[in-house]
């Protein structure tokens, strides 16, 4: 690989460890600010459920930090020790985000129909990105045709991180809109809901520009070389 391709791929890695230490430290600041209703993620994430109709999603603690996400196969809403126990502003919005993938889901929103769909393919594609990548390095000038497998596999992996932005964006949407009509968060605790889940979502779209930025190295690489 050429240099081009480390140095595009050392600042977007530098860029997405900088705001992910970011989005931790807004997690760590707003899981300092106490819920003026003292309610845990648990209890806001099963009253989200409850004011959308939704009795077949369970809320169930899971194992790791800020590990929190939803399971449309098996209906569940995991979420972290910190956010399923924590009183906070940082639990509340963090259950509300997941708890509004669960209301995408119920209501059939389709980005995440999408998404959902793809997730085999993704997989695959995964693993031979991974072993495409390593061929590619390996055997470039007797092969360069194996660069195709990595482009088809990234392809596949950048289109999921493509869609997966609206998906994110509008679960904050709707955890923003119940948090706010309900008066679950008031005043600057919304204020700090929000700005929580907006570092959040950054991550993801750190994460689609670059593989976007890099799907277009291999390709430009590819036709450069042909």
């Amino acid at each position: 690989m050429g240099i081009g391709y480390w140095v595009l791929f050392g600042a977007f890695a530098l860029i997405g460890m900088l705001v992910q230490s970011r989005m931790k430290s807004k997690f760590h600041k707003y899981g300092q600010v106490g819920l003026s209703n003292g309610m845990s993620g648990q209890q806001v994430a099963v009253a989200m459920l409850n004011h959308y109709g939704i009795h077949d999603v369970k809320v169930v603690q899971g194992q790791g930090f800020l590990s929190d996400h939803y399971n449309p196969q098996t209906k569940t809403v995991s979420l972290s020790p910190e956010v399923y126990s924590g009183r906070s502003v940082a639990a509340a919005s963090v259950a509300a985000h997941e708890c509004g993938h669960a209301v995408q889901h119920d209501t059939a929103y389709s980005m995440l129909k999408v998404r959902t769909a793809l997730v085999p393919a993704v997989k695959l594609a995964s693993v031979a990105q991974q072993w495409g990548f390593m061929a590619a390095i390996l055997l470039m000038g007797s092969f360069p045709q194996l660069i195709l497998i990595v482009i088809a596999a990234m392809l596949v992996t950048t289109l999921f991180s493509l869609i997966t932005l609206p998906v994110e964006f509008d679960a904050s949407r709707r955890a923003l809109v119940w948090l706010d009509s309900t008066g679950t968060t008031n005043g600057i605790e919304h204020d700090y809901a929000q700005d929580s889940l907006k570092w959040a979502a950054l991550t993801y779209v750190v994460a689609a520009l670059s593989s976007v930025a890099i799907l277009l190295y291999f390709i430009l690489s590819y036709f450069g070389r042909n």
